[in-house]
């Protein structure tokens, strides 16, 4: 199946490289293009795509808050931010906005390839660069919150199984059940959590304790 792409950046000849390295790969589809973020909330609206590559810092509307739109109203749509951007702030907001990865810019094209695929099949994609400013944040301290009290034991089966970055079909083999059920699993801890992505509940478990935060995405390619 072929994962539909839309690349957002405001700068015309990164998009164009992007769709080269990306059109090598026949898994994978360039279904889009958007210059800043309100273009791309309009294209996804239009295109439907699989995955959104994020540009973070862009005229008329940022990433960040695109992100935010994206996920709000398009909850099937990943996004990966992608950016020359590696500050706390900008790792943090984007991961609060709801995208599933955050690379960098001088990611090669393979990696890249393989991260769309990753966030595609729901894994939590992050540069190690990220990772390591989301884990000063996973040790924030942060008071505790009763809504993972609600969670039912196969919910929080699911949840530590994608906080450790396993993909839905990965989580369905290890659990006996089938991938749409993983799905509709992974829509109600989201929901329950109100959160807007698996990075976010990834984060949630490892504040919670429910796994290390060393583990964190430990599943997904690197």
């Amino acid at each position: 199946m072929t994962i539909r792409i839309l690349i957002t950046d405001d700068h015309r000849v990164v998009r164009q490289g992007l769709k080269m390295f990306l059109a090598l790969d026949p898994d994978l589809e360039v279904v889009g293009e958007a210059e800043n973020g309100m273009e791309a909330i309009e294209q996804a609206r239009l295109l439907k795509p699989d995955v959104v590559l994020m540009d973070l810092l862009m005229p008329v509307m940022g990433g960040i808050e695109a992100t935010g739109t994206l996920r709000a109203e398009l909850p099937d749509t990943e996004v990966v931010a992608m950016t020359s951007v590696l500050e706390d702030a900008a790792v943090v907001g984007a991961v609060r906005a709801g995208a599933i990865g955050y690379l960098l810019k001088d990611t090669d094209a393979e990696s890249l390839c393989r991260a769309i695929k990753a966030a595609a099949a729901g894994q939590v994609q992050l540069a190690p660069e990220a990772a390591i400013r989301l884990m000063r944040e996973v040790r924030a301290p942060e008071p505790a919150t009763p809504a993972g009290e609600t969670l039912t034991e196969r919910e929080t089966e699911i949840l530590r199984e994608l906080a450790r970055g396993r993909a839905n079909k990965e989580i369905a083999a290890e659990l006996g059940i089938g991938e749409k059920t993983v799905k509709t699993h992974v829509s109600n801890v989201l929901g329950k959590l109100g959160l807007q992505s698996r990075t976010q509940a990834a984060l949630h478990a490892a504040r919670i304790g429910l796994v290390d935060p060393n583990d964190v995405g430990a599943g997904s390619a690197r």
